[in-house]
């Protein structure tokens, strides 16, 4: 009497345990009193490393450095607890940057806050729904494909605050940032240049040299700090970043004008899957970098979205996991999401402490920082690898490149996983066949009116007009077997050609047996009809000597008949 209920309370408890699993609890933090020295300190370093970056990032977008810097230290704690990476480190990435640009330009500075909040939203649902593993059938090439593409945008980006103290408003330049680029040259102004291009040099510079000092040498910090120390000591025409306020601005939730709503929404969701994707390849690329305990893709997906409604909150932009500063992290001796979370402390101790100075830091200085981590996105090794592999691979990587250069990112992902998807399944076509086979042991009179017919790998839609044609050719038999041991993967296409096959042969007075098949296509076969198609049940076996067997009794009472 009580066994009806089990079902549904087993399933609540499922639920509840599943519900549990995407919230902070106490084991995220088990080890904390062995490593939380470490930690500290990879903190400590990733706050340095991240300042420039998520200054840059912020003045790139069109908003202000303000809104990169309230975005990582905001998001960057709601994601070191919420998410599901142990090291993840989250803040404004260049990725979002290319894809905020034409938002901004469409449709204001305004609705960068509304489509973080819409993103956010869509992103921890995504997790909800347990969507994480998702990103795992991106191809490599397709990554980094739409890698170099992000890279290259990044750093024409940059052209602009070096062609002139006064950039063209979003929208007075090409949505596509080399066009912009080049744009932005045909106004520079020529007094300007000369400064802003030497503050860019001198930056890049640094970076090149401080990690052949030591590897642990801030070079994108002490670049930024040697470049405003300069222009401060020399009157200079550089732009810089302007007053920045001493504390965090307070939390409110921004107006939505409906009217304007339903026009954010694609943008939203396209913002929304680039944080998915960039959120979980870092989390994978960090947890193979380093003995930190696994990571969970849907408590993740949960954590970036509660961390970019969190910045949305706080006036800011929408966040994702950074790779570059969550290997940062990972080198620098992080083993808990404490690491996470106190460089974002760091950030908010120096917007608390030392926001004058922050705010004389010349935006070239930024754009050269941002240069350089364009250069550094692109391995050249990488490159020469995919290219080096198969025409395929290397086709998929350039066209992902090329399409997230010159149109969009989400297209180009898309894109090359079609592209990918296809290449995989023109393989694996040519991996099925029809092979006839030689009667085991002594041949015996009629053998020759016997063929075994061998199924190889999988049997998919793009492999089907093929398989029925060979079929198509066998002649001069009584009995055909097909053995169907070897068989991999059916489709449903695959598996009606089978049944086109069967009944072709028995139209021609050709007695069909099946041998072989598998459990797990059984049930297939018979909702198609393959198994149905057959002239007689018993003509179904699981031994090939059994349905040899048989086979040569047919042969024998044909002759006998005749």
């Amino acid at each position: 009497m009580t066994d009806a209920p089990i079902p549904a309370g087993s399933s609540w408890v499922r639920a509840a345990a599943r519900g549990r699993a995407l919230l902070p609890s106490r084991g995220d933090y088990a080890g904390l009193r062995r490593t939380w020295r470490g930690d500290l300190l990879a903190g400590l370093t990733v706050g340095i490393v991240a300042l420039p970056l998520a200054l840059g990032f912020g003045a790139s977008t069109g908003l202000s450095p303000e809104a990169g810097l309230v975005t990582a230290i905001v998001a960057g704690i709601v994601a070191a607890v919420f998410g599901g990476s142990p090291v993840q480190v989250s803040g404004p990435t260049g990725a979002m940057v290319v894809v905020l640009v034409p938002i901004v330009a469409a449709h204001g500075p305004g609705s960068v806050v509304v489509v973080t909040l819409l993103a956010g939203a869509m992103v921890a649902a995504a997790g909800v729904l347990r969507l994480g593993r998702a990103v795992s059938v991106i191809p490599w090439p397709v990554i980094e494909g739409f890698t170099l593409g992000i890279a290259v945008i990044i750093f024409f980006q940059q052209v602009p605050s070096l062609a002139s103290a006064h950039p063209s408003p979003a929208g007075a330049h090409s949505a596509n940032a080399i066009v912009a680029a080049f744009q932005a040259l045909r106004d520079l102004d020529a007094g300007y240049v000369p400064w802003a291009v030497a503050a860019a040099a001198i930056v890049a510079a640094i970076m090149w040299i401080a990690p052949r000092i030591h590897p642990a040498v801030p070079g994108s910090l002490i670049a930024i700090v040697v470049v405003t120390i300069l222009v401060s000591l020399a009157p200079t025409p550089l732009a810089v970043i302007g007053a920045l306020p001493g504390a965090l601005p307070a939390p409110s939730v921004p107006a939505v004008d409906p009217a304007l709503l339903p026009q954010l929404l694609v943008p939203a969701a396209t913002v929304a899957a680039l944080a998915a994707i960039e959120s979980l390849l870092s989390a994978r690329v960090a947890a193979s970098m380093a003995d930190t305990g696994p990571y969970d893709p849907d408590r993740e997906l949960v954590g970036q979205g509660l961390a970019s409604v969190g910045a949305a909150l706080f006036g800011g932009m929408p966040a994702t996991g950074a790779i570059a500063r969550t290997a940062v992290n990972v080198r620098s001796g992080a083993r808990s999401r404490v690491a996470a979370a106190f460089h974002a402390v760091v950030l908010l101790l120096i917007v608390l402490l030392v926001s004058g100075p922050v705010g004389q830091i010349p935006l070239a200085a930024l754009a050269g920082v941002l240069m350089v981590t364009a250069v550094r996105m692109v391995h050249g090794g990488t490159v020469r690898a995919i290219v080096s592999s198969t025409r395929a691979d290397a086709v998929a990587f350039v066209v992902t490149a090329t399409i997230t250069v010159a149109f969009d990112l989400i297209v180009a992902v898309v894109i090359g996983m079609v592209l990918a998807g296809v290449v995989a399944l023109r393989s694996m076509s040519r991996a099925s066949g029809v092979h006839r086979e030689e009667l085991a042991g002594d041949a015996l009179p009629g053998d020759e009116r016997i063929a075994v017919m061998r199924f190889d790998g999988p049997l998919l839609f793009a492999a089907a007009d093929r398989v029925f044609e060979q079929m198509r050719a066998v002649g001069g038999v009584s009995v055909v077997i097909l053995r169907m041991s070897q068989l991999e993967v059916v489709d449903a296409t695959g598996a009606r050609i089978l049944g086109d096959i069967v009944q072709l042969l028995e139209r021609r007075g050709v007695t069909v047996l099946i041998k072989g098949v598998q459990p797990r296509h059984e049930g297939l076969f018979r909702t198609v009809g393959v198994l149905a198609s057959l002239r007689h049940h018993r003509h179904l076996f699981t031994s090939l000597p059994d349905a040899i067997a048989h086979a040569r009794s047919h042969v024998r009472r044909e002759a006998a008949s005749a």
